[in-house]
């Protein structure tokens, strides 16, 4: 009777050991079926709702700038060798306003430089390229628009991060003092929370780094562009006058 019991008692040992595992290995699956959101929106949370909040802000902020400025050079970008070539076809065959309704009809800063640079060419050329270098510095601010808050979010995102950090760590160190024992588990949660800010504010950072980049390239390339059709217009109006 007694073999029974304990034969019993150990199957049951062994039952509720296997249910344990069993209960270990799905919540270890589980976690492993997550997928990347899932885990980046439990991140987020349990970073708490003060810093995360405003880093997050800053991301939103940053990314419908660069989306507005992505657009806008995009539609800015000319293909400048073929204006130049219809803005010179248009000057022999028409002259000055044949080429003027050329430019009209083109849209960005360089059909606009072109137009200024025309309008002006009666007055000579002088006047007609200082109104191509004056119309070309405020092209430039046009293009250069917003992209200092871009740069801003980009600086305050890593700020807010380490703000939450240095919070966070104070935080735990308060708890240690407080009780008098130095415990992992008493702040394990406070550094986790003080880490998860600087992560994202990090990750905000990069991303919008990354279309800062973008943005100056394309700005540099419409400017270097600007720069090559307006000496192409002052030598093309220098031909036309003689």
């Amino acid at each position: 009777m007694k073999k029974i019991s304990f034969t019993l008692a150990a199957a049951g040992m062994f039952v509720m050991g296997t249910t344990t595992a069993s209960a270990a290995m799905l919540q270890e699956e589980a976690e492993a079926s997550k997928g990347f959101t899932q885990v980046l929106k439990e991140q987020f949370i349990q970073g708490g709702p003060a810093f995360m909040g405003i880093v997050l802000l800053c991301l939103i902020l940053g990314l419908a700038v660069a989306i507005e400025r992505i657009i806008y050079l995009n539609l800015a970008t000319t293909n400048s060798t073929k204006l130049k070539q219809q803005v010179e076809d248009a000057l022999a065959s028409g002259g000055v306003e044949a080429a003027k309704e050329v430019c009209r009809n083109t849209k960005g800063p360089v059909a606009s430089i072109y137009y200024q640079g025309l309008d002006r060419v009666d007055e000579g050329i002088d006047s007609a390229e200082k109104a191509v270098v004056a119309y070309g510095g405020v092209q430039m601010g046009q293009l250069e628009k917003n992209v200092s808050w871009l740069s801003l979010f980009i600086a305050i995102a890593p700020m807010l991060g380490f703000m939450g950090t240095v919070i966070g760590m104070i935080a735990a160190f308060q708890k240690i003092a407080a009780v008098g024992n130095l415990s992992a588990s008493l702040i394990a949660g406070d550094i986790q929370v003080a880490l998860l800010t600087t992560v994202f504010g990090l990750i905000t950072a990069i991303i919008l780094q990354i279309f800062y980049n973008y943005i100056i390239a394309k700005i540099d390339s419409i400017v270097n562009d600007m720069e090559d059709s307006s000496i192409a217009l002052i030598d093309m109006l220098a031909a036309h006058k003689k």
